[in-house]
């Protein structure tokens, strides 16, 4: 690669969402440069599911399938280095590699995905997305009807707990502590047969990542097949920020209907922008993303 490389439009960011913004912009004949660090966010589920024509795929071979399709297209580049710094030009964008690359584009497509801050709670990490799991939709078939769990408390306990017992009839509401659920939360839970359970929870023991009780600290443990859980997170990329693109209250990347962020001349899709964080989702923001950042340039073109 060169040390100075110019494009259309670069996109940061090759999983997903990434990979579906330039095939579209690759068929819409545009020069495109995809940069990607290579640390999805799903790299340790071992299978994607609910996407249609895909479902129990490895999550890396889908990636991996979709790069060859993309990289097809003779317009379209794709570059294994981390972005890290990002300026504004008057003619577009100026960004820069870990490598030391600086690449120029008109227009910038951020699909950098977030990253999910994991509890200092021992197994939790080495469960995450094996038998820790975020999207009952993504995962809750393959554990149905089996022993779960749901680690929350309050309101979004209340809400996922009533979410997952769809899924079993062999649910536990684990609080990790004094459950913070008002009267009447408690009676539906009750009525649900969900149980709550107030412990506090040292470890999650498992064997490669798949869960086999959770160890409360009185010394108590409870079986488990599953935890379902939702964690904070952060934006994976600092520098969307660092452009001046605005969050929304949930701390994801502001985008309209069409993908635009809050700095014209920048889009973005995929986990970054939505709490609607599945590979189909993903796909369908990307591609979208793709056209009407055609559609933008088509417009800015002198006839």
């Amino acid at each position: 690669m060169e040390n100075i490389t110019q494009t259309e439009v670069l996109i940061i960011g090759g999983s997903y969402a990434g990979l579906a913004a330039a095939m579209s912009l690759g068929r819409a004949l545009r020069r495109v440069v995809v940069l990607d660090s290579g640390q999805p966010c799903n790299r340790q589920t071992p299978h994607a599911h609910n996407f249609l024509t895909q479902d129990g795929e490895t999550p890396a071979a889908i990636r991996e399938r979709g790069r060859a399709q993309v990289l097809a297209y003779p317009t379209v580049t794709f570059v294994a280095e981390q972005a890290v710094a990002a300026t504004r030009q008057p003619t577009g964008f100026a960004v820069t590699t870990a490598a030391g690359h600086t690449i120029t584009a008109r227009k910038l497509i951020f699909a950098t995905g977030v990253r999910d801050l994991l509890p200092a709670l021992p197994g939790f990490a080495e469960c995450w997305g094996i038998s820790v799991l975020h999207c009952p939709y993504c995962h809750g078939y393959e554990v149905h009807g089996q022993p779960l769990g749901v680690l929350g408390n309050g309101e979004i306990g209340f809400e996922f707990a009533r979410l997952i017992r769809h899924w079993t009839p062999q649910l536990t509401l684990f609080t990790n502590g004094p459950a913070t659920l008002t009267a009447e939360h408690t009676r539906q839970l009750r009525a649900a047969g969900i149980r709550v359970e107030e412990g506090e929870i040292t470890q999650l023991v498992h064997e490669s990542g798949q869960l086999q009780h959770l160890r409360l600290r009185e010394g108590r443990s409870i079986e488990r097949t599953a935890l379902f859980a939702r964690v904070p997170f952060e934006q994976s990329s600092p520098l969307p920020a660092a452009l001046g693109c605005a969050l929304t209250e949930l701390g994801h990347l502001q985008v309209d209907e069409m993908q635009k962020t809050s700095v014209a001349g920048i889009y973005a899709a995929g986990d970054a922008t939505t709490p609607m964080r599945a590979v189909a989702a993903a796909v369908a923001a990307g591609s979208k993303a793709g056209a009407m950042l055609n559609h933008e340039l088509i417009a800015e073109r002198v006839w």
